[in-house]
């Protein structure tokens, strides 16, 4: 399916970038990924091997997307598509519901999970006109863009976020559409990741998702549930989809959930 595609991984060392990074290296893509510690680099690579190249950086530097799609086209000749994982939860700078909400935590919110995708699409953005050839980009969006769960996950500034990835990704796709660049979002439930630490380790909630997610036994997600849909979406066989949001959640959206006592 990825057979010759190059492609960079903005936030690909852990997590859902990792899990997708193995999956395109098995697909016969070549894959840059960028992380934000030396650590979780070395063991990105020594996964990778000979098929991709990790590299520290931090999504929100402006420099970062560039320099990542450079070394993609120096290394591996070219550059087809990007994955823009990078973000996560502002929690602990101040995130939560509205009355509670500082504006510190406000803002690094969305610094680090709608100003990084910023970064990362401009840069793609300017590499695919460059080459001429068109490309595609996927974003990371998420179910509490537009199917909020208030008792267990009132991030009101990450949903925030969130949603302005969906719009910020249709004006983009639909502007160079005419470029043959194609823009969409994947909207993940909830995922077993480090991000998702706080929920994955918490009875009450796992309860919960048995009956909001109730596809595969009702359990949490992994993150390969979400590998096939976006090596698709990167992918030749996609190329007559843009400006869409493609979920991946278990049943998030079509089921009630259900409350202790």
């Amino acid at each position: 399916m990825l057979t010759d595609k190059k492609i960079v991984i903005v936030g690909g060392t852990t997590g859902l970038g990792l899990s997708a990074a193995l999956a395109f290296a098995k697909r016969k893509a070549r894959v840059v990924v960028v992380g934000r510690s030396s650590e979780s680099c070395e063991a990105a690579q020594a996964q990778l091997s000979d098929a991709g190249v990790a590299i520290v950086g931090d999504a929100t530097d402006e420099e970062t997307a560039s320099k990542a799609i450079e070394l993609c086209r120096e290394k591996f000749g070219g550059f087809t598509g990007l994955y823009h994982v990078a973000g996560g939860s502002g929690r602990k700078a101040g995130d939560g519901p509205l009355h509670e909400l500082t504006l510190e935590g406000w803002n690094k919110t969305l610094e680090l999970n709608l100003s990084s995708i910023m970064l990362s699409n401009r840069a793609a953005v300017k590499a695919f006109i460059e080459r001429g050839e068109g490309g595609a980009i996927l974003n990371m969006g998420s179910v509490l863009a537009y199917s909020p769960s208030p008792k267990f996950f009132s991030t009101h500034a990450y949903a925030a976020a969130k949603a302005a990835i969906i719009g910020f990704s249709k004006s983009v796709a639909a502007y160079y559409a005419g470029d043959d660049i194609r823009v969409n979002v994947i909207a993940p439930a909830l995922v077993e990741t480090p991000m998702a630490q706080r929920a994955a380790e918490d009875d009450t909630i796992l309860k919960f998702i048995k009956s909001k997610q109730p596809l595969r036994g009702g359990r949490i997600g992994q993150p390969a549930d979400l590998d096939g849909m976006v090596s698709l979406l990167l992918s030749d066989q996609a190329d007559f989809i843009t400006g869409q949001v493609l979920t991946v959640d278990g049943g998030w959206t079509v089921s009630e959930g259900q409350y202790e006592g």
